[in-house]
């Protein structure tokens, strides 16, 4: 009921014309006459204008996946989620996390994934089980807090900490904080928590064929790379790539489903295993980062992503299965009213 409010206030505000106070006109033999004192403007009453709510409010407060086709919609980081599946909170092998924020939400594929490398890990790897961060709100789109990314379901944050032997409260899935994998220098990892299981893992996920990407933080890449030096296959080296953060759990991407004709690919990554000179560069940062900026008034916030710089698709994503409708197409510019028609001749 909220989300349907919330869209409902949205198509009114963005429909009310600003008023515009009219001027009056002076008579058409004012020229004639003697220059007058100008006359006082009369004052006008500003309006505010009014402003469209963002993006990330919009999809933020669906609590309800579209009743539509699964279809990843636009880019990883600009886009909406048709026909999402909820990975459930608990399983054979894993468990969702901060369920407050509602995003354990995903296209069906990723979701049969994450599944599948919860049962493969526990299974072949000696993984416990997979404690499961945020995958995407129930209709996709940006989020109202943290994620860039996550926006078509197809993006899952996996946990580095192992799952416990007993099914967490609600209460333990909001306050539990993941375990970090750095040790002090930040450039290398924590021999005592960093185990030869958490390579397992990270490997098994790399190496699924839909899985394009396994964002990890460069310590974490670096121990990846020390820990096969010698070992033939390293392939799927290639697809993990170093990131900020990502020191408390991995992200998981894959490439579009098929069947998500509007989805946008993200180009290939490198055919080598990224244990050279791009890693260097990134350790570089972490130990030499660069100068904090002159000190200021801060820069203003960047303007979140409106519904119309979305995929025009995520307006009737957002629309699906409300009563009525609540955010239609754009509308057209309104047509003029019809004048009185005259009595046309006989002969017209």
């Amino acid at each position: 009921m909220h989300f349907a409010r919330l869209l409902s206030a949205f198509l009114l505000a963005a429909a009310v014309p600003l008023a515009v106070a009219a001027q009056d006109t002076a008579p058409a033999d004012a020229a004639k006459e003697a220059p007058k004192p100008a006359r006082a403007k009369k004052p006008v009453k500003k309006v505010a204008k009014s402003r469209s709510p963002t993006a990330k409010v919009l999809f933020g407060a669906a609590t309800s996946p579209a009743p539509m086709a699964a279809r990843a919609i636009g880019f990883y980081a600009k886009g909406c989620l048709a026909g999402a599946k909820a990975l459930p909170i608990d399983g054979p092998a894993w468990q969702a996390m901060r369920l407050s924020r509602n995003r354990n939400w995903g296209h069906p594929e990723l979701v049969a994934l994450v599944e599948k490398l919860a049962l493969d890990a526990k299974k072949h790897d000696s993984w416990p089980g997979l404690l499961v961060g945020d995958i995407a709100q129930p209709r996709g789109g940006p989020m109202l807090t943290g994620h860039a990314s996550h926006q078509v379901g197809l993006d899952a944050d996996i946990w580095l900490t192992p799952m416990p032997n007993r099914r967490l409260t609600e209460q333990e899935r909001e306050d539990l904080s993941a375990t970090s994998m750095l040790a002090a220098d930040r450039v290398s990892v924590d021999p005592a928590i960093w185990t030869n299981t958490h390579v397992r893992l990270l490997k098994r996920a790399a190496s699924y064929p839909t899985v394009e990407r396994v964002l990890v933080h460069p310590a974490i890449k670096k121990a990846l790379c020390d820990a096969t030096a010698k070992d033939g296959d390293r392939g799927w080296l290639s697809k993990v790539r170093p990131i900020w953060g990502h020191h408390y759990h991995f992200h998981i991407r894959i490439a579009c489903p098929k069947g998500s004709t509007n989805c946008e690919a993200q180009p290939a990554p490198a055919d080598d295993d990224g244990c050279g000179a791009e890693l260097k560069h990134w350790l570089d940062l972490i130990k030499t980062p660069p100068k904090p900026p002159p000190p200021g008034p801060p820069a203003p916030p960047k303007p979140g992503i409106t519904l119309d710089q979305l995929p025009a698709e995520c307006r009737a994503v957002l629309a699906a299965g409300t009563t009525p409708p609540i955010v239609p197409p754009k509308p057209a510019l309104a047509a003029r009213p019809a004048a009185k028609a005259a009595k046309a001749p006989a002969n017209k």
